[in-house]
């Protein structure tokens, strides 16, 4: 059998989450493999953009919007309060620049298309079957990709949250994270991904919705556990 770009970035993001469950939940290496969560980071991102069928140029420009737009509402958070909360950066996740590590916006990236793609995904399978969501009218179904996808962000950062506390990644005043936290990321998602609907990327990444899949297992397995 000759193995697709998608089976091939399934299998990879397969192995280096798995590996790195068992690093961190079952093994004395675990600092080791968290301070890997850069790499990791950078590994996702470069599958994703392997795995981009069309729309490769907008797929950059996005790239590009996403990490800066995520960037700096990281930087006002960190640095005024004014979005997320209060909160402060560890140093697990690599060189900062105003407090801020300069992959956070990469993460922003990876998880707002990644919700975007499943939108799109759970449309088009909906379109598939006998009165379906054919009949949704365009606009209405344009606005589900965006509140329906910036609703998934938030629940992706709902369940990381703890985990990310519990490894390093960051620490929030009083040690309880704010539902202020999550109006911004609703808000934040919802504008990210108005972008993404105006960019049509439908149909063009599937492994982005495996991704969403693999990484939300990973940290709710270690919100379970640590």
């Amino acid at each position: 059998m000759k193995w697709k770009r998608q089976h091939i970035a399934i299998f990879i993001a397969l192995l280096v989450h798995t590996s790195g469950l068992i690093g961190i939940l079952f093994t004395p290496y675990r600092n080791w493999f968290i301070r890997y969560t850069p790499l990791n980071l950078v590994l996702m991102a470069f599958l994703l953009a392997w795995n981009q069928r069309s729309r490769v140029r907008a797929f950059y420009i996005f790239f590009a919007i996403a990490a800066l737009a995520g960037f700096l509402a990281e930087w006002i958070g960190i640095n005024t309060s004014l979005l997320f909360g209060s909160y402060r950066y560890g140093d697990m996740l690599g060189p900062a620049f105003g407090g801020v590590p300069l992959l956070i916006g990469l993460n922003w990236f990876l998880v707002v298309f990644c919700s975007g793609s499943i939108m799109h995904q759970v449309q088009d399978c909906m379109r598939s079957k006998p009165n379906g969501a054919s009949a949704m009218p365009p606009r209405l179904a344009a606005w589900s990709v965006v509140l329906d996808g910036a609703l998934l962000a938030v629940l992706f950062d709902w369940i990381m949250e703890p985990a990310a506390m519990q490894l390093g990644f960051w620490e929030w005043k009083g040690g309880t994270v704010p539902f202020y936290n999550y109006v911004c990321w609703l808000l934040i998602s919802t504008g990210l991904l108005v972008v993404f609907r105006l960019f049509s990327f439908r149909g063009s990444n599937h492994f982005a919705v495996h991704l969403f899949i693999i990484e939300l297992f990973f940290f709710l397995v270690l919100r379970i556990y640590l």
